[in-house]
């Protein structure tokens, strides 16, 4: 049940949007292991002029950059696997954008299964209540 938000630097583009999403969503389930059925995915791109890297604005620059961040439940992934979802994201978005600001994020928040949850059940409920 990740949520997956990503920002992007540049123009608002639906096509890239979409591609961007289902990379996001494709490499959660097959890295991470989840459930691409319950898997959100929010994409916003901001405006070079608005995006700063060093403190100069990305706009009039080749490079795009990025801030992916996705929530999962803690103590559900381990550290080799998450290693690997990030690399594998900075690379899918340096396929999707050509070439990326090495200042890109990609962050994991582990959120504790009491403090996290969707349709207004915490997953520590869930993991107490198979199946309720």
């Amino acid at each position: 049940m990740p949520y997956i938000h990503i920002q992007i630097s540049g123009e608002a583009d639906d096509k890239l949007a979409a591609d961007v999403a289902t990379s996001a969503s494709d490499l959660t389930a097959r890295l991470l292991g989840k459930d691409p059925s319950l898997t959100a995915v929010v994409i916003d791109f901001i405006p070079a002029k608005r995006w700063f890297v060093g403190g100069h604005h990305l706009d009039g620059r080749d490079e795009r950059s990025y801030h992916w961040m996705v929530s999962i439940t803690d103590e559900t992934n381990t550290k080799k696997e998450k290693a690997a979802y990030l690399q594998a994201a900075h690379a899918s978005m340096g396929e999707l954008l050509g070439s990326v600001a090495e200042h890109s994020y990609v962050h994991v928040a582990d959120l504790r299964a009491s403090a996290y949850g969707y349709g207004g059940q915490t997953q520590e409920h869930r993991y107490q209540h198979p199946g309720a």
